[in-house]
C-alpha cells in the first residue's frame, strides 16, 4: 500500500538535518544506523557469494567440467558456502532487522550496550576482510565445514586466514546475542510482559540463546584446527594421534543449531507478516512463542544425524534419529498456526505477504525432506548427494532468505521513510519463487539418482536436470537483482511513507518513518495484548484507548 504525503514529516525533516558525514556513521552508537551498516555489509557479502555459485552452476551445465579446473571448482563452492553461511545467513536478520527493530518493538531508546553493538559490526567487517583476503590470495577448498584432517594438514591454500576471519566474525555474533538477551530482559516498556511481546522478539531471544551457547564451541573447534596446522598438535589428525570424527562432533554441535540461528529470525518475521496482512491476532500465539524456545533447546540434541555414515554406535544413531524427528514438531506447529491465521483473515497480497507465503511453501518442502535424512537407512543412501544440497537450500534459502526479503520489504518504509514500487516488488517475489524451485527441485531427483555433491564431472544422463537447475539459477539471480535496483531507486524517488503504511500493530509503527534518533519522546506504557487489532468500524474512543504517552495515536488507522 503506497501512502503519500505532500510534505516531509517533522521527523523526516529532523532526519534530513542529521549529520550524515562518514565519521558520524562509522562512530555511531545509534542501533538503527548500526543496523543499516550491517545491511550494506551483508548485502555486499551476499552478492559476492552469489557470483561464486553462479560460476559453479555454469560449470555444471555440462558434464565434462570444461570451464574451470577441479581445484578452482572446489574453491568456488567453498567460497560460496563460507560467505553465505558465516557472513550472510547467520547475521542477516538479527544484525540488520534485529538491530534496527528490537528497541523500537519493546519501547526502548537503544540496545543495552550501544558500544558493544558498534564493536560487533567492526568485528564482522574485520572478519569478512580476512575471509575476502584469503579468497583473493589463493582461496580455500575445504568447503564451509573445514573437515579434518584435510583442513588441518593440507597447506596449499588459505585455510588458516579463512578460519581467522570466521573466528572473529563469531565474536560479532556473540556480542549481538548478549546485547539482545540483556535488552529484552531489562529494557521492555512498562506493561510489555513476556506474553505481550511480538513473536519477532521471541524468535530473536531464542536465536540469541543459541548464539551465546553454541558459537564458542565452533570457535574453540576452529582454534584447535589452527593449532594443529601451526604446531602439529595431535587433535584431529590420525597421523598425530588425533581423531577426525571428534572434529565432526564439535563442529556439528554448533552447526546444526546454527541452522536455527538462520531460520528462527525468519520465523519471527513471518509471524509479523501473517498478523499484519490478515489483520488478525496470530493463531496460537503462546504455542508459537514456546515453539521457538523448543527449537532452540532441541537443536542442540540432534547433531549426530550428520554422522550416520561415520561408524558411530547404532544405538546412538537411533537416539539421534528419534530426536531429529522430534525437532520437526515445533516447526510444524508454526506452519499449522500460520495457516490457521490466514483462515478467514483479511488477506492482503502485498509483496511482503507473497514472500511470507513463499516461505511457508518452501520451508514445508525443506522440512518434509529433512524427515528422509532423519531416517538412518535412507540417509545412508542420500548422504553427500544433491538431495542434501536441495534440502539445505529449501530450508536456508527458501526459508531464511525469503523471510529476510519479506521482512526487508515490510519494514523498508520504516527504515527509510520511503515506499518502493509495489508492482515491481510483487514481480520480484514471483520470479524468485519460480527461479528457486527450478534451481533446487531437480536436485532432489539428481540426489535420489545418486549424483554426489562437490563433483563437477557427472554422467551425461544427468545433464538435462543440471541444465534445468542452472537455468533456474539465472532466473533466481534476476529475482534477487530486481529488489536491489528498486530499493536504491526508492531512496530518492519513492513516495514518502507515513508512520504506519500497512495499518499494522506494534510499537515500531507508532513512531514516525524513519524513526527519530531517540525513538520515543516518552517511554510508552503498554496496556494492550500482542497483535490486538481494533476493528475498522470501532468508534474513535475505542481506538484512542491505545494511545499512550510518547506514542502517536493512529496505529490502526
Amino acid at each position: 500500500m503506497d501512502v503519500t504525503t505532500t510534505e516531509p514529516s517533522s521527523a523526516r525533516k529532523n532526519y534530513l538535518n542529521w549529520d550524515h558525514s562518514w565519521q558520524s556513521w562509522l562512530f555511531t552508537l545509534d542501533h538503527k544506523r548500526i543496523g543499516i551498516l550491517y545491511l550494506i555489509s551483508i548485502s555486499a557479502m551476499f552478492f559476492l557469494g552469489a557470483v561464486a555459485i553462479s560460476l559453479v552452476r555454469v560449470e555444471l551445465a555440462t558434464p565434462r567440467g570444461d570451464l574451470v579446473e577441479s581445484e578452482t571448482y572446489n574453491k568456488l563452492f567453498s567460497a560460496h558456502g563460507i560467505i553465505m553461511v558465516f557472513f550472510f545467513l547467520v547475521p542477516s536478520i538479527p544484525a540488520t532487522l534485529g538491530n534496527f527493530l528490537i528497541p523500537l518493538m519493546i519501547g526502548a531508546r537503544d540496545l543495552a550496550f550501544p558500544r558493544l553493538n558498534l564493536l560487533s559490526w567492526y568485528l564482522f567487517t574485520i572478519g569478512g576482510g580476512f575471509a575476502m583476503t584469503a579468497f583473493i590470495t589463493g582461496g580455500v577448498d575445504t568447503g564451509w565445514y573445514f573437515y579434518t584432517p584435510y583442513s588441518s594438514t593440507y597447506s596449499n591454500n588459505q585455510v588458516a586466514l579463512t578460519i581467522i576471519g570466521v573466528f572473529i566474525a563469531g565474536f560479532s555474533s556473540i556480542a549481538t546475542g548478549v546485547n539482545f538477551i540483556v535488552t529484552i530482559h531489562k529494557m521492555r516498556a512498562p506493561g510489555l510482559t513476556w506474553f505481550r511481546l511480538p513473536l519477532f522478539i521471541w524468535a530473536h531471544y531464542a536465536t540469541s540463546v543459541i548464539i551465546v551457547l553454541g558459537t564458542p564451541v565452533v570457535a574453540i573447534t576452529l582454534l584447535l584446527v589452527l593449532l594443529e596446522r601451526a604446531f602439529r598438535i595431535g587433535v584431529f589428525d590420525p597421523a598425530l594421534g588425533g581423531d577426525p570424527i571428534l572434529f565432526q562432533h564439535m563442529f556439528w554441535f554448533y552447526s546444526h543449531p546454527a541452522v536455527y540461528i538462520m531460520i528462527l529470525p525468519s520465523m519471527g518475521v513471518i509471524s509479523e507478516l501473517m498478523a499484519a496482512f490478515t489483520k488478525k491476532r496470530v493463531f496460537g500465539y503462546s504455542f508459537i512463542a514456546f515453539s521457538s524456545i523448543a527449537i532452540a533447546l532441541l537443536g542442540f540434541l540432534v547433531w549426530g544425524h550428520h554422522l550416520f555414515t561415520t561408524g558411530q554406535s547404532m544405538y546412538a544413531g537411533m537416539v539421534f534419529s528419534v530426536l531429529s524427528f522430534l525437532v520437526a514438531v515445533p516447526s510444524a506447529i508454526k506452519v499449522f498456526n500460520w495457516t490457521a491465521t490466514i483462515y478467514k483473515g483479511q488477506v492482503e497480497f502485498t509483496a511482503p505477504m507473497l514472500y511470507a507465503l513463499g516461505f511457508i511453501g518452501l520451508f514445508t518442502i525443506g522440512g518434509l525432506t529433512g524427515l528422509f535424512l532423519a531416517a538412518m537407512a535412507v540417509d545412508i543412501h542420500l548422504h553427500d548427494t544433491y538431495f542434501i544440497v536441495a534440502h539445505f537450500h529449501y530450508i536456508m534459502v527458501g526459508g531464511a532468505l525469503f523471510g529476510y526479503l519479506g521482512g526487508l520489504h515490510y519494514w523498508w518504509p520504516k527504515i527509510t521513510g520511503r515506499m518502493y514500487p509495489e508492482g515491481w516488488a510483487k514481480l520480484a517475489a514471483g520470479i524468485t519463487f519460480v527461479g528457486f524451485n527450478l534451481t533446487f527441485f531437480p536436485q532432489f531427483i539428481l540426489g535420489q539418482m545418486g549424483m554426489p555433491r562437490r563433483y563437477h564431472f557427472y554422467p551425461e544422463e544427468w545433464q538435462a536436470l543440471n541444465v534445468l537447475s542452472s537455468a533456474g539459477a539465472s532466473i533466481l539471480g534476476l529475482g534477487y537483482a530486481i529488489p536491489l535496483f528498486y530499493f536504491l531507486w526508492s531512496l530518492r524517488y519513492g513516495k514518502l511513507a507515513d508512520a504506519n503504511p500497512w495499518r499494522a500493530v506494534g510499537l515500531e509503527w507508532r513512531v514516525p518513518s524513519p524513526p527519530p534518533a531517540h525513538n520515543f519522546d516518552e517511554i510508552p506504557i503498554v496496556v494492550w495484548e500482542a497483535y490486538e487489532f481494533v476493528p475498522e468500524d470501532a468508534d474513535e474512543a475505542e481506538q484512542d484507548r491505545e494511545a499512550m504517552p510518547g506514542v502517536p495515536a493512529g496505529g490502526h488507522e
